[in-house]
């Protein structure tokens, strides 16, 4: 079984020994209940790994020896997911099964068709809950880089992020496009848009179509946005070859 992971300054990764406390620290040593000698990897979560080992144990720290450090370059071509709000708890889910698979960044999307919506008073307390979850299930995945859960996008913000992309992909269940037919390029950036669950306005769809989006459609049946915003990549990850 691979090593745990715990998150730690880029500088002190440098060093030869780590000291592991704060919040990473205390659930490590309470929670986790680690013990010298037992093996640790730690990251600050931009590609830099260090292999590490337990020397001394606190009652909220850990004191680590460095054995080797590795850095993961940034991967190639990087994979961006649009992802309209989800109803309820369904957003943290999403956050976590896109984590889990690979996806570089996550772009939460005021849709029209959004039940959920963020309001301004509340909006900086669920995007934090989207980037702990991100956080956590990067390291529960075992990954050196954490994915970046961008600021919430207007239509007009998605229609940009299209617009620059290598590749920009709609999903769309009417679409002639099959996902799997599309080759993703060698490098740049795929970009895709995954609507909410009452689905994309046409008004939406010629926006991104006049930015350069592709309609595609992911499968014979209808996904919850989601899960959508999960298997999407998946089939990318894959065509790219970094799966």
């Amino acid at each position: 079984m691979s090593p745990p992971v715990f998150i730690a300054g880029t500088d002190a990764l440098r060093r030869g020994t780590v000291v592991l406390d704060g919040p990473e620290g205390r659930h490590a040593a309470t929670v986790r209940r680690l013990k010298p000698g037992e093996r640790v990897d730690l990251t600050d979560g931009e590609g830099l790994l260090a292999e590490c080992v337990v020397t001394e144990t606190g009652r909220t720290s850990l004191t680590l020896d460095v054995l080797a450090r590795h850095r993961h370059p940034r991967p190639s071509p990087r994979i961006v997911v649009v992802q309209a709000l989800p109803k309820g708890d369904r957003g943290e889910l999403a956050v976590e099964t896109m984590t889990e698979v690979g996806v570089d960044e996550i772009v939460p999307w005021a849709a029209a068709r959004c039940v959920t919506q963020w309001r301004p008073e509340r909006r900086e307390k669920a995007l934090g809950r989207w980037r702990g979850t991100a956080r956590e299930a990067g390291k529960q995945a075992r990954r050196s880089r954490l994915p970046l859960v961008a600021d919430l996008a207007s239509t007009a913000g998605a229609a940009e992020r299209v617009a620059a992309a290598s590749l920009a992909l709609v999903l769309h269940e009417e679409a002639d496009t099959p996902l799997s037919a599309v080759a993703p390029p060698a490098d740049g950036e795929i970009v895709l848009v995954v609507g909410p669950e009452g689905g994309i306005t046409a008004e939406e769809l010629e926006r991104f179509a006049a930015a350069g989006g592709r309609p595609v459609r992911l499968g014979p049946t209808v996904l919850r946005t989601s899960t959508a915003g999960v298997a999407a990549p998946a089939v990318m990850l894959a065509a790219a070859g970094r799966w």
